[in-house]
C-alpha cells in the first residue's frame, strides 16, 4: 500500500500517469506490434478473469474487501521461471533495488515470509507496516494493514503458463480518507500497481539466462 500526502498526491499521480504510458516501451527496446499487443492483452485479460473467478471459490484464501470504495486489479505475463518471479517478489528487503518508489524495507520477522510475518517499508517518505496474511508457496501471497487511516488488503497470485508466469494482483482500500478522496486514491492505486507489475516483469526477465 502506498499512501501520499495531499500535496504529493497530485505530483505522484501525474508522474504515475507518465510512467504508466511509458513504462512498457522503456523497459523493452523492441516495441510490440499493435496486433501482438492486442492478442497478448486479450489473453492476459481472459486468464486474469479466470483466476479471479477461481479465487472466489476458494473460501479459505485471503480475499480483498469486495465492498471497498477503492479496488484495483492488474495482471501481467512474465517470461521467466516461477521460482525466479516468486523469489523476487517475496524478497521484500530487496524491493528498493527494482522498485524506484520504495526507499527501504526492514523485516521484523526473520526467515521466509509466512502468515504473521511483519515488514516495515518506506515509500514517498511515508512509513508503512504490513503483516503477511497468507503464503501458499509459488501460488499465492497476501498482506495488509492500516496506515494513515486506510486499511489495505493486497493479494497476489502466480500461475505458470506455457510462456512463463501470469501474475495477478488485487488490492482494496477502505477507511475515511478513501471515502473522502475516492477518485484521487483510485487513480493513485491504479498507477501504483501498474508500475509494480511492470517493474517485477522487467526485473524477472532481466535475470533469465544469467
Amino acid at each position: 500500500m502506498r499512501i501520499l500526502t495531499a500535496t504529493k498526491f497530485a505530483a505522484a499521480t501525474a508522474g504515475a500517469v507518465l510512467l504508466a504510458t511509458g513504462t512498457a516501451h522503456a523497459l523493452n527496446d523492441d516495441k510490440p506490434t499493435a496486433a501482438t499487443t492486442s492478442a497478448a492483452g486479450a489473453a492476459t485479460h481472459t486468464a486474469a478473469a479466470t483466476i479471479a473467478a477461481d479465487a472466489a471459490t476458494h473460501t479459505d484464501d485471503v480475499q480483498i474487501d469486495a465492498g471497498a470504495p477503492v479496488i484495483t486489479r492488474d495482471s501481467i505475463l512474465i517470461h521467466a521461471p516461477l521460482h525466479t518471479v516468486w523469489k523476487i517478489q517475496t524478497d521484500v528487503e530487496n524491493w528498493p533495488t527494482w522498485q524506484p518508489d520504495v526507499d527501504v524495507v526492514v523485516k521484523d520477522t526473520p526467515g521466509r515470509l509466512r502468515p504473521g510475518s511483519v515488514f516495515r517499508w518506506t515509500t514517498e517518505g511515508l512509513n508503512i507496516t504490513s503483516t503477511v496474511k497468507q503464503v501458499d508457496y509459488g501460488k499465492r501471497l497476501a498482506w495488509g494493514g492500516p496506515a494513515q487511516g486506510i486499511t489495505a488488503i493486497h493479494v497476489w497470485t502466480f500461475t505458470p503458463t506455457t510462456d512463463g508466469v501470469l501474475v495477478h494482483t488485487e488490492e482494496s482500500w477502505t477507511g475515511d480518507p478513501v471515502t473522502a478522496h475516492q477518485a484521487t486514491l483510485q487513480t493513485a492505486l491504479d498507477n501504483s500497481l501498474h508500475n509494480w507489475v511492470n517493474n517485477l516483469k522487467h526485473q524477472a526477465e532481466s535475470q533469465v539466462g544469467k
